[in-house]
């Protein structure tokens, strides 16, 4: 009993250095990078501000959100703050201008976190028709995976290929190096990520697993993630050379052996720091490998900080 409270109070002691160090880094380094003082005048059409003929889809750093779909998840109050990850439908997160979805299912198409589960995949889909019925030059990263510990729904890449094949956008290499303007009227691209079942072939309606690649590690210390991704993205290619997405999550999880289980307070350690791990990019050299950036429970201001990279490299400032 007691080594368990001595290894409790050394745990909180490294958390709370943690977060100064991170603290100290804002201070001393700021939040300003090119494009950090842009704010999109509509977030729900945020690419389309950007002229589509001009807009590559390799100069884009996509807002994302980690396990997207689980504003309702669970049983509210009791088993809901344990695997919360987001606040905001999927439809209220297209408006506020996320671009990058990570879904998780089981075997009966129930989006799930763990073995706390929520609504079906259908409700999801529902929500990217009607933002995608509402907005023109969106282009959208669905990644669908079937969650860890669960078996794969039945003929689940049919099911996608029924529910989007007029907007998705058939795998090819070149996607990187195009515009919007020449994808369009094609708005969706879907990485399946099955656990058994065949992924999908080069040149389907459906992208496999190796185009969208992360580092996860797995962590509640905030400065511990904050460093790695920092390390893990300077290892990648630039934007420009690679064929494939490459996401990096500020995010830090709860740990079993912590007292502090719940999604949002933990999170919270790193959530502030999303312009920070911009700048830094800026200050390491690894800003221009800087594609998709996830995040917990996603607001107005993290969006901005991606577009306002977007618009810099479109403008030829970075």
């Amino acid at each position: 009993m007691g080594s368990q409270v001595s290894k409790q109070i050394e745990r909180r002691k490294e958390i709370s250095i943690q977060k100064k160090v991170l603290v100290y880094l804002e201070e001393s380094s700021g939040e300003t990078y090119p494009g950090s003082d842009y704010r999109p005048s509509d977030r729900k059409n945020w690419m389309a501000e950007f002229n589509p003929e001009k807009l590559h889809i390799n100069q884009i750093v996509w807002p994302g959100t980690h396990d997207s779909a689980t504003n309702r998840i669970g049983i509210p109050l009791i088993t809901r703050p344990f695997a919360q990850c987001q606040s905001l439908s999927i439809y209220r997160q297209l408006c506020v201008g996320t671009r990058v979805f990570d879904i998780r299912v089981q075997e009966d198409r129930r989006v799930c976190h763990g073995i706390l589960t929520t609504y079906s995949v259908d409700v999801v889909i529902g929500d990217l028709k009607r933002f995608l019925s509402e907005t023109e030059s969106e282009i959208v990263i669905f990644e669908i995976r079937t969650e860890f510990g669960h078996e794969d729904p039945p003929e689940f890449d049919k099911f996608l290929e029924e529910q989007l094949g007029e907007y998705l956008i058939h795998h090819d290499n070149i996607v990187f190096g195009k515009t919007i303007a020449e994808l369009l009227p094609k708005r969706v691209i879907c990485v399946w990520k099955p656990r058994k079942s065949p992924a999908p072939k080069h040149g389907s309606p459906l992208w496999s697993a190796g185009y969208l690649k992360d580092n996860w590690i797995d962590t509640d210390l905030p400065s511990t993630k904050f460093e790695s991704n920092i390390k893990h993205l300077s290892e990648q290619p630039s934007v420009l050379s690679r064929k494939y997405f490459y996401r990096v999550e500020n995010t830090v999880t709860p740990q079993a052996d912590n007292p502090i289980v719940c999604v949002k307070p933990v999170t919270n350690r790193i959530h502030g720091y999303a312009r920070l791990f911009i700048t830094q990019c800026f200050s390491k050299g690894c800003a221009d490998k800087l594609q998709i950036f996830s995040t917990d429970f996603i607001d107005e201001d993290f969006v901005d900080a991606c577009v306002g990279l977007t618009q810099a490299r479109v403008e030829g400032r970075t």
